[in-house]
């Protein structure tokens, strides 16, 4: 089974980045971690991290190309703000989880509304970077039962 990990805009200064909300740990600290239980699972998983809308866009394309079975995406700030994004993920038809490192819910009002989780297999917010290890588990249940 391959799993494609997607990271949007500013996830890449994880660790440097406004600490009291998004922790201390680094994107890599989460990929290494999210690989060991991927390798521990038997799960084949790549990494992308961008700032830019389009190359997100295109990687999603390409997953479908490459015959990915499933996504976790963290959109960043375009979970509020891309339609674009959105018609990728529903153009492609790979299931996908939406995971959110704080807790979007208790942010402001504009952080509180996803164009993804109505589409999404399942959301996963406030759990920090072990969101990312329940959404490789969830997706594998999901997909495989």
């Amino acid at each position: 089974m391959r799993i494609l990990v997607i990271n949007g805009p500013n996830l890449n200064l994880l660790g440097q980045r406004e600490a009291s909300i998004y922790g201390e740990v680094t994107l890599k600290s989460i990929e290494r971690m999210v690989g060991e239980r991927a390798g521990e699972m038997g799960l084949d998983v790549e990494f992308f991290q961008s700032n830019s809308e389009g190359e997100l866009i295109d990687r999603i394309h390409a997953a479908h190309e490459q015959k990915v079975d499933g996504i976790i995406i963290n959109p960043g700030g375009y979970t509020h703000t891309s339609v674009a994004l959105r018609d990728a993920l529903l153009a492609v038809s790979i299931p996908f989880i939406e995971v959110h490192i704080s807790n979007v819910a208790r942010r402001e009002p504009f952080r509180q509304v996803s164009y993804f989780s109505d589409i999404a297999l399942g959301t996963i917010t406030g759990l920090g970077p072990h969101g990312y290890v329940l959404a490789l588990e969830g997706l594998r249940r999901c997909i495989h039962g």
